[in-house]
């Protein structure tokens, strides 16, 4: 019998979301998003998409589409990335080990008919192997803009695989379809294998978009700073900008000093200096007795 992801409504409590991340990797929660909503991220993306500009090679996908910088380019996907139930379950899920999330990596992907599967990989595998693996590093999300069929290219995922050896591969029957409706979201960590399915139709091209949340204090994915720079950052929401990494993400971490302010005004400052005199969580210093505790590992 063929594995199954596991479908929840879009009014599932988040701790019944969270147990099926924990026991699988991986859920899709079905219709969260509304007709207009779709139709606006369409309309956002499609100019784009139009361009049918592909991959050059087979991981990225001959036949495959990918459009970044979705902040800068797409008010749309900036209300999706702060949609309150999965950032929220994207810092519960992620809480144990960062103090905040950011936002890792935007795209939309739209696979061709003809395009091949992916090969089945952990997403963890960008930072090297050097995260430890009791850590998680990654909440991430597709948001179906069309129809997600087997046929068509519906993500591949090795339901509970973050959980198997390192080099386990799965059989056949071990590997699920996220086959989902325009408007639902799959959810899957860093560390359940998956990858883009076969689209074996004639003229069906698969659609999604592609949020994903990572720990306030790893690099990101994608350099947000140049996909989303301070020209266009500055009529984003804060909200926004500190999600995309225009925050400190501790009391020094990520801040910055503007080489042109001679008054030396803005040194060690938070980047939201750039766009208004908003203080953020990490503003006020701590004591030395707090700094080092927070810098002792417990035993």
């Amino acid at each position: 019998m063929s594995t199954q992801i596991q479908h929840l409504a879009a009014n599932t409590p988040q701790e019944e979301l969270l147990q099926h991340m924990a026991a699988d990797g991986a859920v899709i929660i079905d219709n969260v998003l509304d007709s207009q909503r779709l139709c606006a991220l369409a309309q956002e993306l499609d100019p784009f998409l139009e361009n049918e500009v592909y991959g050059r090679d087979a991981f990225t996908g001959f036949h495959t589409q990918r459009i970044g910088a979705l902040i800068a380019r797409s008010r749309a996907c900036g209300e999706l990335a702060l949609e309150p139930q999965l950032l929220d379950a994207a810092r519960a899920y992620l809480a144990e080990h960062c103090d905040d999330v950011q936002l890792h990596f935007t795209s939309a992907v739209a696979i061709a008919p003809g395009e091949s599967a992916q090969i089945l990989h952990r997403d963890r595998g960008i930072w090297g192997g050097y995260v430890p693996r009791q850590i998680e590093p990654l909440f991430s999300t597709i948001w179906a803009l069309t129809p997600f069929t087997k046929e068509n290219g519906a993500t591949q995922v090795a339901v509970g695989s973050h959980r198997w050896e390192k080099q386990r591969q799965p059989q056949p029957h071990e590997i699920a379809y996220a086959e989902m409706s325009p408007g639902s979201v799959l959810c899957y960590n860093g560390t359940v294998l998956h990858g883009g399915g076969a689209n074996t139709t004639d003229n069906d091209t698969r659609v999604g978009v592609f949020l994903h949340y990572t720990l306030n204090w790893l690099r990101q994915e994608e350099n947000q700073y140049l996909s989303c720079p301070p020209e266009h950052a500055q009529y984003l929401p804060q909200e926004l900008r500190a999600l995309i990494g225009y925050a400190k993400g501790g009391y020094v971490l990520g801040f910055y000093s503007d080489p042109d302010d001679n008054s030396a005004e803005h040194e060690s400052v938070s980047p939201e200096n750039l766009f208004s005199r908003h203080r953020d969580e990490f503003d006020t210093l701590p004591s030395e007795e707090q700094l080092v505790s927070r810098s002792t590992p417990e035993a």
